[in-house]
């Protein structure tokens, strides 16, 4: 299993502002096949609480900042996304809960599936009991 990872996109800028690039297999390691995103989050709002079997996302906060709590059953972290060119890579693994969203955070999120449903694990004792098991196995 993968662990959640912060890359960077690279950013070309001059006195005209700034352009960054996501390219598919390249700066995001995986095939895009769904793009969606998160605003107008109201004060005190926590998102997500879920993880996939398949499914692997890069979160950008594009605009404002937000927080991400994650957990692979190894490790518990916060991540602060707070830069258009910063991309947290998230695994299937990762039980993700994305929180403190400032008033202009706009949270974009590409996704390597399509939307289904039973790709969701929003149980964290069944989310415990899938990837405690996948930790023994390895």
């Amino acid at each position: 299993m993968r662990n959640s990872v912060i890359t960077e996109i690279s950013t070309l800028g001059d006195e005209r502002g700034n352009l960054s690039v996501i390219e598919e297999m390249k700066n995001i390691p995986f095939e895009i096949k769904r793009v969606f995103y998160i605003y107008g989050t109201k004060d005190g709002v926590r998102r997500g609480f879920h993880g996939h079997y398949k499914t692997r996302q890069a979160l950008i906060s594009v605009s404002g900042s937000c927080k991400v709590y994650l957990d692979n059953t190894k490790r518990q972290e916060d991540v602060i996304l707070d830069s258009p060119n910063k991309v947290l890579i998230l695994e299937p693994n990762d039980w993700h809960e994305m929180y403190d969203f400032s008033e202009d955070c706009v949270l974009l999120v590409l996704a390597s599936e399509l939307y289904d449903s039973n790709d969701y694990i929003r149980d964290y004792d069944k989310f415990l009991e899938v990837y405690s098991q996948k930790v023994q196995e390895v």
